[in-house]
């Protein structure tokens, strides 16, 4: 096949998004004859969304210096920006800042250029955000924002879009950040970018999404996302990341089996980051269904591939009963961690876990810090999060009556989201604060509820508390009626065996079916049978 056919052949499989058959066409041609920067351009997009990087770095770097040999510095500019901005991407800091100072000195030998300078501006805002100027980097992304509406450059347009909505999210000014970012969604959906930044903003626009627990948005642009991958099935780059997010999501809505799904096979994912992601995701699955050696196994694969395992792992330790250490944890955590959606679940975490060792000062400090963060975030998820640790640190540090009203706000939250594993947490809470203030019957139905919640979802830790807790509670007289109930003795025959009035004992067998959690005597024997006491 002579060289111009497969060049033909190469133009043909990209705009068809076949990207292998696309880059090994490229490959091919220029094995054969030098290809020009527009086509090297073409190859080096390719190789990203092969999520092959290498390739893409030594592509790139080929077109920048053609580019430069054909007197065209602007385009060259243009490369050593993406050459730059790939390697901040994955954490190589000294050369993305080699790369994007190329790019800079190249753009001050040419004249005004709106679509470089927009670029530039796009990494001039990188700079100030690493620098921890979080109102500069946004007033810059601003102006790469008025670049690109000047030049018409969708793909500039898209990614200034976006990465001001994101820098606006971080300086709380959450009303323009989502504004923005569904401004940049609006590029790319309508298939304007070029797929390779139609990706990236598509991620970093879920991931904004998350970071303000937005999980109306996060849905919306998880689905787009998901048809988007599947389209395309030599794609590598960006699908590791969109099965991260599905599995989010379906745990956050109670389809745990489904969500183990999507994070199976993650650890050879292509894309390190989405992979840590995915495993401390698993992991936190795996602690919450009591499958504790896997959890462990999990969380240190994820810090081995650079994901912070908190707050799972400190909840681990706190289910395993190493609460010292759990808190331990939590108190590091605390001091490590700024971005606001990982310290609202580590504030969460804290609350609980420094109860288990009796800091109430600690716990106190973190509900009130909660508290603040969601009178910041627009996010009924953040305020309810809030409310359910309110509600927490007013059980357990005696002042049941303090509960109610925050619960139910959160209860009422988890409900209307979806959440059936947050909701029974909260119906736990609920439960214990109507047990405390004498109200017996709501809290047995509270318990009930929460009860048939974690047996849908197979929480086996928090039934083995309900378990556990009911067994406290049932006094030893009580525990003989439940084994005589368990033979299918009528309540008259075990007042005989045992010796009391009828009345008496229909009134033990009403309390333990309340303790129970129960509504009938044939599951009050089940739950005997599971207690092994018949």
């Amino acid at each position: 096949m002579g060289r111009d056919e497969l060049l033909g052949q190469a133009r043909a499989a990209h705009a068809d998004r076949r990207w292998l058959t696309a880059f090994d066409a490229f490959q091919a041609a220029e094995s054969a004859a030098p290809l020009g920067p527009e086509d090297l351009g073409l190859m080096a997009e390719c190789a990203h969304l092969l999520h092959r990087l290498d390739d893409f770095f030594a592509v790139r770097e080929l077109a920048y210096h053609r580019e430069l040999d054909t007197g065209d510095p602007v385009a060259a500019a243009t490369s050593a920006f993406w050459i730059g901005a790939q390697h901040l991407h994955e954490g190589e800091i000294a050369q993305g800042t080699g790369w994007m100072q190329r790019a800079f000195r190249l753009a001050a030998t040419v004249k005004q250029d709106d679509r470089l300078r927009g670029y530039l501006s796009f990494a001039s805002s990188f700079r100030a955000e690493a620098a921890g100027d979080l109102d500069a980097a946004a007033r810059i992304a601003d102006e790469a924002v008025e670049a690109a509406q000047r030049c018409d450059d969708a793909d500039l347009t898209a990614l200034a879009l976006h990465q001001a909505g994101l820098l606006h999210l971080r300086a709380g000014r959450l009303d323009k950040g989502r504004a923005l970012l569904d401004e940049a969604m609006v590029v790319v959906t309508a298939d304007h970018a070029t797929p390779m930044v139609t990706g990236i903003v598509y991620c970093g626009v879920i991931a904004g999404c998350w970071s303000v627990y937005d999980i109306g948005r996060a849905h919306e642009w998880t689905d787009a996302l998901t048809g988007w991958c599947a389209a395309q099935p030599e794609l590598g780059s960006f699908v590791g990341e969109c099965r991260v997010r599905r599995a989010e999501l379906r745990l956050l809505h109670g389809e745990w089996g489904e969500a183990m799904a999507e994070l199976g096979g993650m650890e050879d994912d292509v894309d390190r980051q989405s992979a840590a992601l995915a495993i401390y995701v698993r992991g936190d699955l795996e602690r919450l269904q009591g499958r504790w050696e896997d959890a462990e196994r999990s969380f240190a694969t994820a810090a081995r591939l650079g994901q912070e395992p908190q707050p799972g792992l400190a909840l681990l330790r706190l289910a395993r009963g190493s609460t010292q250490a759990a808190a331990a944890m939590v108190r590091r955590s605390l001091t490590e961690t700024a971005e606001p959606d990982r310290r609202v679940a580590v504030l969460a975490a804290a609350v609980e876990v420094l109860l288990a060792v009796g800091d109430e000062a600690g716990a106190t400090a973190a509900a009130t810090e909660l508290d603040t963060l969601a009178g910041r975030q627009d996010s009924d998820v953040v305020r309810a999060v809030a409310a359910q640790a309110r509600a927490r640190l007013a059980v357990g540090t005696g002042h049941p009556e303090r509960a109610g009203e925050p619960v139910r706000t959160a209860l009422e939250t988890w409900l209307r989201v979806g959440a059936p594993y947050e909701e029974a947490r909260a119906r736990r809470l609920l439960e214990a604060a109507c047990r405390a203030l004498g109200d017996t019957e709501s809290a047995a139905r509270e318990e009930r509820t929460a009860r048939e919640i974690f047996e849908r979802l197979g929480a086996r830790p928090d039934l083995d508390a309900l378990d556990h807790h009911a067994r406290q509670t049932l006094s030893a007289r009580e525990v003989e009626v439940l084994r005589l109930v368990a033979t299918g003795a009528t309540n008259r025959a075990i007042a005989a065996e045992l010796y009391l009035s009828e009345r008496t004992v229909d009134r033990h067998v009403s309390n333990i079916l309340s303790k129970l959690g129960v509504a009938s005597r044939s599951a009050a024997t089940a739950r005997a049978g599971e207690w092994h006491l018949v």
